[in-house]
Formats: C-alpha cells, structure tokens, sequence
C-alpha cells in the first residue's frame, strides 16, 4: 500500500449534493479521505497508489458527480 495525496480543483463550489456524492466515494476500493479545504473550491484526496493513478482518481470522482480537475489543469471553458 502506498498512501498518495494529491489536491484537486472543485470545479463549482461544495454544496449538499456534492457532499453526498463524496461520501459515496468512501465506498470505492482506494479511497482513503476527501477532505474539502476550507475555502471550498479544492479537495485533498488520499488514496492507495497501489491501486489507483491519478487520472483513475479523477475519473471516478467525476463519474460521480463530482466536477473535479487535476491538478495544475486550467478549468474547461464554459
């Protein structure tokens, strides 16, 4: 195991119903937290790089539900 943390761009601001998506991300294999900063625009992921790279991250929180950018990526136009 291989614990990894990487921070991720919010795409629109932290409300309910993304809170609830993020909880549902518990429950895949590798997640190990998602913690919103405190301004509400980025997520600290931790997760198991053994079984996970960052794109995968990415993908999942976005099939989700959850508008996310990897890090350093500017966000899509509008």
């Amino acid at each position: 195991m291989s614990k990894t943390e990487i921070v991720l761009e919010l795409l629109r601001p932290l409300d309910d119903a993304l809170t609830a998506r993020l909880m549902r991300a518990y429950a895949m294999y590798g997640f190990f937290a998602l913690t919103p900063e405190a301004d509400g625009r980025r997520l600290r992921v931790t997760y198991d790089a053994t079984r996970l790279t960052e794109e995968q991250v990415v993908s999942e929180l976005r099939r989700l539900g959850i508008p996310v950018a990897p890090p350093g990526a500017s966000a899509p136009a509008a």
